[in-house]
């Protein structure tokens, strides 16, 4: 069987881009070729570009023994809110024309895999049917088909469940994006990479990184002041909109993202119920729609990890853990201000790690503000997976407190392998890795965090009941075995339906 996989990013892109899916495309590829008899190949757009030669083309990236890709000019940028819903993330011909160009040349193909369809034009999906023996498989890892912001996630500040027909899409952004000056540094760092010169080497990292650093913020600067000081504006009509209003372009994205969709993939994968739940909600086709768990290889730690009997220290304490990024959706400015907002008896018992590149500064402040008041905050500027078992040593419980539908957080699948519950907010798959809803808060809400952390800090809250429902995490040879059906066209929605949760 041959597979091409596809993604914006390069699954080992040097500057580390991708966050989860790139994980999970490396481990992925690694089983394969373990297992034998696949042949894989990847291919990746929206971040390489050139300033000598203009139109889109292909180029090898690596030509060892699963070949690595990457479409150089696209003619949309990646990620997507650095174009955010420019009209080429629907039709661009010429960067159309390089991927079916590509494509022939180094077919014939079993399956085409799209972690995600940022980078290319949804159209190239209609070229499905000039490849009759190829199938296409379509991953949720994110909402991109529906947002061009990927994440439902309005204005930096709130989950969006209803774009009110585009509208509320035309003033989501708190500045206009600028793709063309993105597009040009991109093409900067493509040529110091193909020279030897990328990221790792001091004329890189010491020069290129920090003037382009310095020109992104000046440049969010003058936006700021074009744009002027920030007004709460008025909530976007609801209901029928006329033809040529403001939000027009977003309903006809979201529409024929949906269309191609439903008419040219054979499966798409959805990496918790939930993203199921909302693409069926945005119009995917139930017969196309399969919930399937990634893969990870942290699911041989269930194996040889136990849960542990009770949350609290010998001196009554509570240590919690937080993963990840410092992001207003991952819910870290909420999580500093709940915890902030604790009574101080609780407050005291309660022992913070922080496990996270430095964010924002009212995230860090928030940080700063909670160590006069916990029995302990510790932060770790970022980690490895190799750090894990440090960090994690001695702590009783994870939190992830997402405030946007979280596809299935990677951080909540390292925690819930090595038997560490989890505390989680009602949005996202995270909640379904434990199915205990005593251990589950209403986003947004610090009170109803308050609580669940009372009932666990008073004893209430024990692990068993936690595990008592809990659904192991997904192996990586269990998950090959899922998507090798998959690609040969066995395993249909109904099948999935039937065995979901066994």
């Amino acid at each position: 069987m041959r597979i091409l996989f596809y993604n914006w990013v390069d699954y080992r892109d040097a500057e580390g881009r991708g966050g989860g899916v790139s994980l999970y495309q490396r481990n992925l590829i690694a089983a394969l070729g373990a297992r034998g008899g696949v042949e894989t190949a990847f291919l990746s757009a929206g971040l390489a570009h050139d300033l000598t030669r203009r139109t889109p083309h292909v180029v090898t990236v690596d030509a060892g023994p699963s070949p690595r890709y990457a479409l150089v000019n696209s003619g949309l940028i990646a990620p997507s809110h650095a174009d955010f819903a420019g009209a080429a993330q629907l039709d661009h011909a010429a960067t159309e024309r390089a991927f079916a160009a590509f494509v022939d040349r180094t077919g014939p193909w079993d399956v085409i895999h799209f972690n995600n369809l940022e980078g290319l034009p949804a159209q190239v999906l209609s070229l499905r049917p000039r490849w009759p023996q190829t199938r296409f498989v379509l991953s949720l890892h994110n909402y991109y088909p529906f947002c061009p912001q990927v994440n439902l996630w309005f204005a930096e500040r709130e989950t969006c469940t209803d774009f009110h027909g585009g509208a509320k899409c035309a003033r989501c952004l708190p500045a206009p994006p600028q793709p063309r000056p993105v597009r040009l540094a991109y093409a900067f760092a493509w040529s110091l990479s193909r020279r030897g010169l990328g990221p790792g080497t001091a004329f890189y990292d010491r020069l290129f990184r920090p003037c382009m650093s310095h020109a992104w913020r000046l440049a969010r600067r003058v936006l700021k002041r074009r744009r002027g000081p920030e007004t709460p504006a008025p909530p976007p009509a609801i209901g029928h909109q006329p033809p040529g209003h403001v939000g027009e372009p977003f309903a006809r994205r979201r529409a024929r993202m949906v269309a191609l969709i439903n008419a040219h993939c054979d499966a798409v994968l959805c990496v918790s119920d939930r993203v199921r739940q909302i693409a069926l909600s945005h119009g995917i086709h139930a017969e196309r729609l399969q919930t399937r768990h990634i893969g990870t290889a942290e699911a041989a730690l269930w194996r040889t990890s136990q849960p542990r009997p009770r949350f609290l220290a010998p001196d009554g304490t509570l240590h919690l853990a937080y993963l990840g990024y410092m992001r207003r959706d991952k819910g870290f400015h909420f999580l500093m201000r709940a915890l902030a907002a604790l009574p101080e008896p609780q407050a005291r018992r309660i022992r913070l790690t922080v496990a996270a590149r430095a964010g924002d500064a009212e995230a860090m402040a928030g940080l700063a503000a909670l160590r006069p008041r916990l029995a302990e905050v510790r932060h770790v500027d970022g980690y490895t997976h190799a750090d894990l078992p440090a960090l994690l040593a001695d702590v009783a419980l994870g939190i992830v407190p997402a405030q946007w539908e979280d596809n299935l957080p990677q951080v909540a699948l390292e925690m819930h392998a090595r038997h560490i519950p989890l505390i989680t907010s009602d949005r996202g798959g995270a909640q379904e890795l434990g199915r205990a809803p005593a251990f589950v808060f209403r986003a947004e809400d610090a009170q109803d965090l308050h609580r669940v952390l009372s009932r666990v800090l008073e004893g209430a809250l024990q692990p068993a009941e936690y595990w008592a429902r809990a659904r192991p995490p997904t192996g990586m040879a269990e998950h090959l075995d899922t998507l090798l059906g998959i690609y040969a066209g066995d395993c249909t929605p109904a099948r999935s339906r039937r065995t979901k949760g066994a």
